[in-house]
């Protein structure tokens, strides 16, 4: 299913974001890797489990053009309560994360990210093209095209060889 008519860009390359500390970043960096962009959060259930996994996927895979795109979001139970820069610090410090943390977003309602439309408008989920939780995930072809959308009680290890396959290509 391609994107829908109200999101006319055509691959994740085409967004600029904003990092942790509020300058864009232009996606067109990551054409040619793989990437795995999730939606995170410091308080929640799940949060041990994925960062930690994330953190051991990003480092086994990065060397082959593998990146983790991590949104910090407080959507869900204000489980992300903090600044965009206070979020970077928990998963730096904590998770020894080397992955770009972004600025945090919303991924669902009026103010949507773009780049969250975008991905929503790729592959719908349990709940339609709503985000469910905090770490539901989208793996992203190198050529920027969503591949797969994995929700929040998937761990990320359990996706390792669909990753694995995607940098084959």
């Amino acid at each position: 299913m391609g994107a829908s008519p109200s999101v006319p860009e055509k691959s994740i390359h085409e967004f600029t974001v904003k990092d942790a500390r509020g300058q864009d970043v232009d996606l067109s960096i990551y054409k040619g890797k793989v990437l795995l962009v999730v939606n995170v959060a410091s308080k929640c259930g799940f949060t041990d489990t994925n960062y930690t996994q994330l953190t051991d996927l990003y480092n086994k895979y990065k060397d082959q053009g593998f990146e983790v795109l991590a949104f910090p979001c407080n959507q869900f139970l204000k489980q992300e309560p903090g600044s965009s820069e206070e979020a970077q610090e928990f998963a730096c410090t904590r998770y020894k994360a080397e992955y770009p943390i972004f600025q945090k977003v919303r991924v669902n309602g009026a103010n949507t990210a773009p780049v969250y439309k975008f991905l929503k408008a790729s592959k719908f989920g349990f709940m339609g093209s709503g985000i469910k939780w905090n770490f539901t995930k989208f793996l992203v072809s190198k050529d920027g095209q969503v591949i797969n959308r994995y929700g929040p009680t998937t761990s990320p290890l359990s996706i390792e060889d669909e990753i694995k396959k995607a940098l084959e290509k």
